[in-house]
């Protein structure tokens, strides 16, 4: 049988497909269609069908992931959404918090709220902090709102009231009551996407979950008619920004835990390489069309955050929102990234993108303005006649025009233009890379970089270089990678609750209890009468009494306070590089990852019989400042033709379908009997 993988980007789509049978890999790209995505879908399964043979018929499982839940909130392109909350807590939304990053900018203001003041209703009840009920909830009041959420014309209504976390009662009959008055619309209680605490957080979470529901909803429904149609009848799986997958329904009744859909499948096929180098500490880093995204992933496992801030940056502190997200710096920074003069004479390299239409200059849609990737096609690196499998002819002299008029401006031939756009583009991944790692304790030279993306490979070397990683890995597929990272992705929950202990051996004790009802909790969210199949892993949020936020550490069993304790001073250590061994520890939270076994990809050994190098050599190509100054002749080589082990020198280019992998003056490559491209620094042990 079959499993399909889709991924959808801002520029590309992508699948893979893979036979548990034979091993035979199906692949297809085409570019996303942005006004409706699933078209891009379908057009990839298509394509494979012509391309490859693939039978839709023998597909028996099917995972999607993509950026349809963060278009639609980066672009504010969700429904009409109201707020009910808690009478005297009307504008927590807006009010937001006071740690804000750019502290001295006296301009500053505040992310708008995506809902306005006139779409937020108070209603009267309140919950203590423990649970239990200091004023009831007044059914009137909830009668009088709908009224005015009707009158508004809201298509969808969240529901956030103070402390519902501890005791979701009046949130629940809140929501039955709006429910009967406003029949068809989209309701979101708090309580069902987040148990943690802070209003603020929650507030977010629960509005921009509620803001975005309507449009998953009707896609997942559009798409699954679609793939059943295609013949493609098997169970339908979501990737999860967490590194799981879920089924379309649980996606769409929480499709906030979308959002980093497409970038966790990578991170999820980074752990997967990992496990294939026996290599635990994996830099994951991922270049497409119009981001580029990096992960640190330690003793095998991707760091997973549940306070994910969407459009944060050095001036805006974004939207927080509380669902589980692999831990993943993005930026603005891809193939389709466009190179502009700064007002003070300087070059900038994204974050615009050029997108999938009109894209760069050189794919003749329309494009005017240079980006990363004509830059790249001038100096050699792309062929334009095989770029994307071939599917998409370049034109090499629009690109030249376009990149002589900024050169013009900066006082540089095209070729140094061309240069200098690499050159940007790749400080701000270089910056990236040390932010997910110095800055947060880690040393890079302690990693191996496993870059992905149509792009990455074209820059792969060039950062193993600078950060001094111990070595960097292309994998098969790479420029589809996050698709096939989605089939090694297995079904997974998190979940998390916020529960105030002191650390001791009578908190263990009622600990115990609290992890048999997650498990069971689990158990339900499966649908799966034995759990013999799941696997469970656990995290506490700890901290130093007196201390305001807290620390996730992972926790080994069976739990004893002795090692809990030892394990969070080691954790507290790592990311504030000190420790208060003998200072009472409290518990702020629990967090349960349950996952359930199942198959996952693999790849496949490589059969050495009739592989040469003189096969896999394709010839010869002129590439600019491929040996750190003018014009040098590159060797090209087909990746797939390679034989095991065989080393290739720098400078050269070793292509595939999907992308490009550049080779510097002094580096060498290997294709490893598992078919992974291993570079290397001559010079390394």
């Amino acid at each position: 049988m079959i499993r399909l993988a889709s991924d959808v980007g801002g520029t590309f789509t992508d699948l893979l497909g893979y036979d548990e049978a034979n091993g035979q890999v199906y692949t297809a790209k085409s570019l996303t269609t942005t006004d409706d995505q699933s078209r891009g879908v379908m057009d990839t399964i298509r394509l494979a069908a012509q391309k490859d043979g693939l039978d839709p018929d023998r597909v028996s499982f099917f995972v999607h992931g993509g950026t349809t839940v963060i278009n639609a909130i980066t672009e504010r392109k969700g429904v009409k959404t109201a707020l009910v909350t808690t009478r005297g807590f009307r504008d927590v939304l807006e009010i937001g918090r006071g740690n804000r990053p750019d502290l001295y900018n006296l301009r500053f203001h505040s992310p708008e709220p995506y809902v306005g003041r006139v779409l937020r209703f108070e209603v009267t009840e309140r919950m203590d902090p423990d649970g239990t009920v200091h004023q009831p909830l007044e059914r009137a009041d909830v009668l009088q709102v709908a009224e005015q959420i009707r009158a508004e014309g809201a298509e969808a209504v969240a529901i956030l009231f103070l402390n519902s976390y501890a005791n979701p009662a009046h949130e629940a009959e809140c929501a039955r009551l709006l429910a009967q008055e406003l029949p068809g619309l989209t309701i979101c209680s708090s309580h069902e996407i987040s148990g943690l605490w802070r209003e603020f957080e929650r507030c977010n979470t629960v509005v921009l979950n509620a803001y975005v529901k309507p449009i998953i909803a009707r896609y997942f429904q559009r798409l699954e008619k679609e793939l059943i149609e295609g013949s493609i009848c098997c169970a339908h799986y979501a990737m999860l920004s967490n590194g799981g997958v879920s089924s379309f329904r649980q996606a769409s009744d929480s499709p906030l835990n979308l959002v980093e859909s497409g970038p966790s499948g990578g991170i999820a096929g980074a752990v997967r390489i990992g496990e294939m180098l026996d290599e635990p500490n994996i830099l994951a880093f991922d270049v497409g069309g119009t981001t580029a995204k990096c992960s640190v992933i330690t003793d095998g496992k991707a760091r997973v955050f549940s306070d994910y801030k969407m459009e944060w940056s050095r001036t805006s502190p974004g939207y927080p929102v509380q669902v589980p997200v692999v831990d993943i710096v993005e930026i603005g920074a891809g193939g389709g990234s466009i190179a502009r003069v700064d007002e003070f004479g300087g070059l900038r390299v994204g974050p615009e993108s050029a997108g999938s239409k009109p894209g760069p200059v050189c794919y003749g849609l329309g494009g005017q303005e240079p980006t990363v990737t004509d830059a790249r096609l001038l100096t050699g690196v792309i062929d334009p006649a095989g770029f994307a499998g071939g599917k998409i002819a370049l034109d090499v002299e629009a690109a030249r025009r376009a990149m002589a008029a900024l050169g013009a401006k900066l006082g540089l031939g095209v070729e140094e233009t061309a240069q200098a756009i690499i050159d940007v583009a790749e400080a701000n991944m270089i910056n990236a890379l040390k932010l997910v790692t110095i800055q947060r304790g880690y040393d890079p030279r302690d990693f191996t970089l496993v870059v992905t993306g149509g792009m990455g490979p074209l820059f792969a070397a060039s950062l193993g270089r600078e950060l001094n990683a111990k070595r960097v890995v292309i994998p098969p597929h790479a420029g589809i990678f996050s698709a096939w990272g989605m089939l090694a992705a297995r079904p997974r929950a998190d979940l998390r609750k916020t529960w105030f202990r002191e650390l001791s051996p009578a908190a263990i004790q009622e600990l115990e209890s609290e992890l048999a009802a997650m498990r069971l909790a689990a158990v339900d969210y499966f649908g799966k009468e034995r759990p013999e199949n799941l696997s469970y892993s656990l995290a506490l949020q700890l901290r130093y009494r007196g201390q305001e936020h807290s620390v996730s550490t992972t926790i080994a069993l069976p739990l004893e306070a002795a090692k809990i304790a030892h394990a969070f001073h080691a954790a507290h250590k790592l990311a504030y590089s000190f420790d208060l061994p003998g200072t009472a520890v409290e518990i702020t939270g629990i967090h349960m990852v349950a996952e359930m076994e199942s198959a996952v990809i693999s790849a496949a050994k490589v059969d050495p019989t009739g592989l040469s190098r003189a096969d896999a050599l394709r010839g010869n190509r002129q590439v600019f400042h491929a040996s750190g100054e003018g014009w040098a002749d590159c060797e090209v080589f087909d990746r797939d033709l390679l034989p095991p082990d065989l080393a290739i020198n720098g400078p050269a280019l070793i292509e595939e379908p999907t992308t490009t992998t550049l080779i510097l003056q002094g580096q060498t490559a290997i294709r490893n009997e598992r078919g992974l491209l291993v570079i290397r620094q001559k010079d390394a042990n």
